[in-house]
């Protein structure tokens, strides 16, 4: 079937009544995540996963996704008006958003993000729609070893983008890989850390794990560190950009979206990567640098971009090689197994009518963002208002339910919690949840690709140097591990790593 034929075959599966409703819940729920303060698209997705157990694969994933991005768009709102990050990838926006909200522009503030996340999204998903085939049919050649280096490289990357030191992400990423081993060993199918426990056969669930150290561990944080919020109270006008607007933003737009969707393929924070190599791109190549952090709309149109085309871009190596780049992407691999799919080389192959729905429904949900934002604005402004003492014993609700509709197991609410609190006293010593839960999913699959490769080589680990893609990966692994160490690439590392206080 032709591209043309798989394009239609996406647009028939994500135009079904049910699959067009759940995509429109996933944005707006996305876009209130996104407005709210400190409730980031990792903790609303850990909340909402289990929503998606009973339905269909395709229309839950639509609903994630849409959560997902819509949270990008949602983020915007709260950094332009209350100079606070919805989330971490819409800390830039507050430079620029919230002075020109200042100076009365808020109305093209809000405007030129949400049709510059319009455009970018739908660029994304036209990249994603042809890179990912692409990629996927070249993973086909790919074996034990080259699954092996493929995980460590994710892993390495990650701890070197992680927040706080490379020190504490490669404790993260080690206890992270010891909590993969419980339950039943993949080849010989014994029993390991189990402790007699039937819960822990199966290993620790990536539902309660998510749930407790990001659902329940930003409900103690917040609760801990309350956060005053002042909203800008200016009437909003304008939401349409004019033709100024548009033409000092046109190219930021384009240059953001190119630019975050390739960031995005890359493991690691790349919302807030690209985000932040945007906002620099463009100081660099304006006439004029010093109006950026007073109010100029190029330091809005580029980032806001950048973050939404990222988030299509981190569905490539997930969807094509089955392995997650980023928290996010994690969860969405989660519930693909859950329901039973395997995500990979041959994901597109067997599930067409999944991924050409997943990808048609994202260039609809964009769609939808655009026309419900911009009239929503008010809306959105008041939600700003609620006490968050009245949101957190529901969020706490949402986690308890989620964690027990999974397997009716009341075990796995005592797992959530423990690790809440666990993830809350990281949190206070620095050390980043991100690497831990990747560490989690990724573990199984790199041991599995270590000790069939050993199997294949009769225990010589040369078999990881004599094949040309595991040598390469291995090597940029390794790179990444040792850069630490070098002062000047240390201040590039702490360039890119943003934490949510900054």
């Amino acid at each position: 079937m032709d591209i043309l034929g798989l394009i239609a075959l996406g647009f028939s599966v994500a135009l079904e009544p049910i699959n067009l409703t759940f995509c429109f819940i996933g944005v707006v729920l996305g876009t209130l995540v996104g407005v709210l303060p400190g409730l980031g698209p990792v903790a609303a997705l850990s909340l909402l996963l289990p929503l998606t157990f009973k339905m269909p694969p395709v229309t839950g994933i639509i609903m994630l996704a849409g959560i997902y991005y819509g949270s990008m768009y949602g983020g915007s709102t709260t950094s332009i008006l209350v100079n606070i990050p919805g989330e971490s990838a819409s800390i830039v926006t507050c430079l620029d958003g919230y002075q020109m909200a200042r100076k009365g522009r808020a109305g093209a503030a809000l405007g030129i993000s949400a049709f510059g996340s319009f455009i970018a999204g739908t660029l994304g998903v036209i990249g994603l729609m042809f890179f990912a085939p692409v990629l996927g049919n070249a993973a086909l050649s790919f074996g034990p070893p080259e699954f092996f280096a493929l995980t460590f490289l994710g892993l390495t990357l990650v701890t070197y983008l992680s927040r706080g030191g490379v020190t504490k992400a490669l404790i993260m990423a080690v206890l992270g890989l010891i909590a993969g081993t419980i339950g039943m060993d993949p080849v010989t199918g014994l029993q390991r850390f189990t402790y007699g426990s039937l819960t822990l056969m199966d290993g620790m669930g990536i539902v309660p794990v998510a749930m407790g150290m990001f659902g329940v561990a930003e409900v103690l944080h917040n609760i801990a560190f309350p956060v005053s919020t002042s909203v800008f109270t200016t009437k909003i006008r304008g939401l349409l950009p004019n033709l100024q607007d548009w033409k000092d933003s046109f190219w930021p737009i384009i240059r953001g979206s190119v630019l975050g969707f390739f960031v995005g393929i890359l493991p690691g924070p790349s919302s807030t990567i690209a985000a932040f190599s945007s906002y620099a791109a463009e100081k660099k190549i304006s006439k004029h640098p010093e109006r950026f952090g007073t109010g100029t709309i190029e330091g809005v149109a580029g980032p806001e971009s950048a973050n939404n085309s990222a988030t299509a871009g981190a569905f490539i190596p997930l969807l094509s090689l089955g392995i997650p780049a980023n928290i996010t992407m994690a969860l969405f691999m989660g519930a693909l197994m859950i329901h039973g799919i395997q995500p990979g080389p041959q994901f597109i192959g067997k599930h067409p009518d999944l991924f050409w729905g997943i990808m048609t429904s994202m260039y609809i949900g964009n769609a939808m963002l655009l026309g419900l934002n911009l009239p929503l604005i008010g809306m959105w402004v008041r939600v700003l208002k609620i006490p968050y003492t009245i949101l957190f014993p529901l969020i706490f609700l949402f986690c308890v339910i989620g964690v027990y509709s999974l397997n009716n197991n009341a075990v796995e609410i005592f797992v959530m919690l423990i690790l809440g609190v666990l993830g809350f006293i990281f949190r206070q010593a620095g050390f980043d949840a991100a690497p831990f839960l990747l560490a989690l999913v990724l573990g199984p699959i790199m041991e599995s690709s270590l000790r069939q490769a050993l199997i294949m080589s009769h225990g010589n680990l040369g078999i990881f140097f004599i094949r040309p893609i595991s040598v390469v990966l291995i090597g940029l692994g390794i790179i990444f591990l040792i850069t630490p160490l070098i002062p000047s690439l240390k201040r590039k590392r702490e360039q890119l790593t943003v934490t949510d206080e900054e």
